[in-house]
Order: structure tokens, then sequence, then C-alpha cells
């Protein structure tokens, strides 16, 4: 029997946690807007600016495998809540009137570390609450939330921000966090840790023994499953294809493009993946499978397209089902997340996260260096070109183990 949307949603762990990611993911857009306009407004340098705003992505990189595992040796519910109020409380700090600027910078690295055993808590709790199919479903609700948010927090950030003043914008980012926090205090199901052996003792040298351990077994676990290491290997195919995010004002200057255009460029892609999950969560389960390889491939191809020069139109289409293409990730991390045990899933969770983060930074970056020797169309063709290959790769890997370990 298939699963529908209605089902999902009258499961009340699962409305708890869908209300408290929009609160959540719609307060950290204001933030990152009002943090960029505050050191704009300070500095008047737009590599300051730039640099800060970066800093809400990087310390990710490294919190995603060292502070996940927290979320297999606590109480989810309890991390959750907790990484809420740190959170809530660090954003707080940030809007102090005349803050210097590089302690801005510091609590800004602690609130997003902060946010990496919160969100692999989450995602592990999405897995628990609902079973099978239904957490495929579940999910594509929650990850198209995540791009929603985004566009419509870029979208009407600024001009909030620049009504209300960005510390006003942060004291509502941190009361957003207030928010989430009570939800799942009031909606989520406590659950025991599910490697919750010597919880007690998670502080201290002992602890730090266990901190390792859990870590070096969640790497070796991701390492030596095959089905686990090709999901990885597919999710890394993103920092083939996320160059057009990049490379999307020069590449529009080079078309011919005017500002407008390089918003509308942009806005191509995650719609397409909005798009793209609507349509293959709908899929069944068998057939979402195979076309994890074939899906990462397409992802790709649209931009070797680009070398022609296509007009705005015709890229923006190109974009847009490479968007649409990309919406593989939703099964691929679905079938991960369910492939990892219980116990170890958190860990894991954060490793996958930092690969995919890893690849599509190195991803932009490496194009970017390629756009000042070619043009950027070439760049970006370059790009697609190699991500068809890597991702014909990853899908064989894919296959191979899927045939050798069936799901259960």
């Amino acid at each position: 029997m298939s699963v529908t949307y209605r089902q999902v949603f009258q499961i009340g762990e699962f409305r708890a946690l869908f209300s408290s990611m929009i609160v959540s993911v719609a307060g950290d857009q204001f933030a990152r807007v009002a943090l960029s306009l505050l050191v704009f407004d300070r500095t008047g340098s737009a590599g300051w600016t730039a640099a800060t705003y970066a800093l809400t992505y990087l310390p990710s990189v490294l919190a995603g495998p060292l502070l996940s595992g927290l979320a297999d040796r606590w109480p989810r519910r309890q991390v959750m809540i907790t990484a809420d109020l740190l959170r809530a409380a660090l954003v707080a700090l940030m809007a102090i009137p005349g803050l210097a600027l590089p302690l801005v910078a510091a609590v800004l690295v602690l609130v997003q570390a902060a946010g990496a055993p919160g969100n692999a808590a989450r995602a592990a709790t999405a897995a628990a609450a609902l079973p099978g199919e239904q957490y495929v479903l579940g999910k594509g609700v929650l990850d198209t939330i995540v791009q929603l948010s985004q566009v419509v927090g870029f979208a009407t950030g600024g001009t909030l921000v620049g009504g209300a003043g960005p510390a006003t914008a942060l004291l509502a980012d941190a009361g957003s966090f207030l928010v989430s926090a009570a939800v799942i205090r009031l909606g989520v199901r406590e659950r025991p840790a599910p490697n919750a052996t010597g919880t007690g003792a998670a502080v201290g040298a002992g602890g730090l023994v266990r901190w390792r351990r859990d870590l070096v077994d969640g790497s070796r676990l991701v390492t030596r499953t095959p089905r686990l290491r090709a999901l990885v290997a597919l999710a890394a195919v993103a920092g083939f294809y996320v160059t057009v995010e990049g490379l999307a004002a020069p590449y529009a200057a080079q078309i011919g493009g005017s500002a407008d255009a390089v918003g509308v460029l942009l806005a191509a892609s995650p719609a397409g993946a909005v798009l793209g999950m609507a349509l293959i969560s709908r899929l069944r389960p068998q057939l979402r499978s195979q076309l994890l390889g074939p899906l990462a491939m397409a992802a790709c191809v649209p931009l070797v397209v680009c070398l022609a020069r296509p007009g705005l139109v015709v890229t923006v289409v190109l974009w847009l089902l490479s968007g649409v293409a990309s919406a593989y990730h939703l099964p691929a991390s679905a079938e991960f997340t369910l492939t990892v045990p219980d116990q170890h899933r958190a860990q894991a969770y954060g490793l996958a996260a930092t690969v995919l983060m890893t690849s599509q930074g190195l991803g932009i970056a490496l194009a970017g260096l390629a756009a000042t020797v070619v043009a950027p169309s070439a760049a970006l063709a370059g790009a697609g070109g190699l991500g068809v290959v890597a991702a014909g790769l990853a899908g064989a890997a894919w296959n191979r183990a899927r045939r050798a370990t069936p799901a259960e």
C-alpha cells in the first residue's frame, strides 16, 4: 500500500520535527542576511562580509564528524533541545550593540558547531518516528522545507532586516531557536540513547576515549560497508553540478544577462530540486534505487551543454532540469540512514553530511579557479563532464553493492 502525505502528517512527532525545522531554518536565513549587513555596515569591506558569511558554513565541516556522535551517546530529544537553547543564547549574544567583530566571528563559529549534533539528532529521530516508506516521504517534506525556507529567507531577508535592523533580526533568530526547543520538548517522544553504554562517564578521560571510539567506529562502518560507501560517493557528485551557484554571475555576464538574470539562474536549480523531490518520492522503492546512478549523471549533463552558451531561457531550463535530477539525494540519503544501525546513525549522518558539504565547497572553489583561466561556460562544461564520469563510477559501485546486499 502506498504511503500518503496525510499519513505522514498524522504522526505527531513528524509534525513537531517539521514545525521546529521551519522556524529554525527561516530564522537562520534572516540571521545570515543580518550578519552580512552588520559586518558591511561596520567595515565597508566586501571581503570581511564574504568571510563572515562563509563562517556560517565552514564550522560544520569539522563539527559534523566530531560532534554528531553525541546524538548516539545521549537521548536525541535532549540533544536537540540543548543545541537549540545553546544556539539561542549565542545568537542573542551576537546582537549586543558594539560587540567586537572578532568576537562576533568566534561566537558564530560556536553557533554553527552547536548545530551539528542537533541536526544529526533530528535526522536520526525522523528515521525512528517514520518507519520504512513513511521516512522517505517525510524526509522529502523536510528537505523541501529547507529549500523553500532558504529561498524565501534570502528573498525577503534583506527587506525585513533593513526595516528592523540587524540586532532585531538576530534576536528574532534567537527566539526561533527557543520556539524550536519548545516544540521538540512538547512534540517529540523521549527515547533512551541508542548507544548509551557508559553515557554517564561522557566527560573526562573516559568520555574522550569513548568519543574517539565512536568516531572511529562510525568512520569504519561507512568506509567498509559497500552500500554506504557507494551512497556517500553518489552524494559527493554534488560537488560537480553545484558549481552553477559559484559561476552564475560570471556566466550570466558571458551570455549577456543582466544582474536580474543572476537571481533567476540561482533560483533555477533549487526550484528544480523541489519539483524533483516531489516526483521521486512517489516512485516505487525498487525503481528509485535503480535510478540513483542515472539521475546523478543526468544532474551533470546540462552543465556540459553550457559550453555552447545558450541564451538565458535555455540555460534556466537546463539548470532547472539539473535540479530535478539532483533530487536523487532524497532516496540516496534515506537509503543511507536506514542502512546504518540506529546506535551509529547520528555519527554516520555527520560524516556523510561533511563529505557532501566538503565536495560542494571544493567544487565551487575549483570551478571558480578554473574560470580565471578559461571562460565560465568552459569551466561549467568541464565540471559537468567530470561529474558525468564520477557519477557513472559511483552509480556502478552502488549497483554492485545493491545486488550483493539487498536492503532489508
